[in-house]
């Protein structure tokens, strides 16, 4: 078979149909085209940055570079969706998902799949970093114990930024507010 048929690892690479890059230390080495179009970039802009571009703030870049340590430290493996940021400053939900590269040094070198969710799940509420960051915990299925101490907070703070995302999307109950965060009508 290999004398009828080669595999071009790069082609496959800069062709797939999800965004893809290769890091160290949360710092772009290579990326795929579909990477670069998703967040509103040229590739060759992106290379060399710093994870910190695509995320809306500088908080959300670093507490989720925390909570990645620990999972990817005793899996390898690291995914979730959350709101990231655009060129342009639009926000919009992605899932991303990641291995490391390096045993027991998540952040060293790793290989990143970048899932744009907007056409099913658009950003229709102006959030806080700390609310983006619950809603994505929550869309996980975490409870409010849960999330509270995998981000450092208390249970009653938690339940705090909650009660403001349902307010914020006209939820009722919380699994119409997951529901809503998930863009499936209540």
């Amino acid at each position: 078979m290999s004398a009828l048929f080669s595999i071009d690892y790069e082609s496959i690479f800069q062709n797939a149909p999800v965004g893809m890059c290769v890091s160290r230390n949360r710092v772009i080495l290579a990326c795929n085209e579909a990477l670069a179009r998703m967040f509103g970039y040229r590739p060759e802009e992106l290379i060399g940055q710093s994870f910190q571009v695509l995320y809306p703030t500088v908080d959300e870049f670093e507490r989720t570079g925390a909570r990645i340590v620990p999972i990817m430290s005793a899996g390898g493996n690291y995914s979730d969706e959350r709101i990231m940021k655009r060129a342009n400053k639009d926000l919009f939900w992605c899932h991303v998902s990641g291995r490391a590269l390096v045993h027991n040094e998540p952040h060293a070198a790793g290989i990143w799949a970048f899932e744009d969710l907007s056409a099913k799940r658009p950003v229709t509420a102006q959030l806080t970093p700390r609310e983006r960051e619950i809603a994505a915990l929550l869309v996980e299925g975490k409870t409010s114990k849960l999330i509270a101490r995998q981000v450092g907070l208390s249970p009653r703070t938690v339940e705090m930024h909650r009660a403001r995302l349902m307010r914020k999307f006209a939820a009722a109950t919380s699994g119409e507010l997951v529901h809503r965060l998930v863009g499936v009508a209540g």
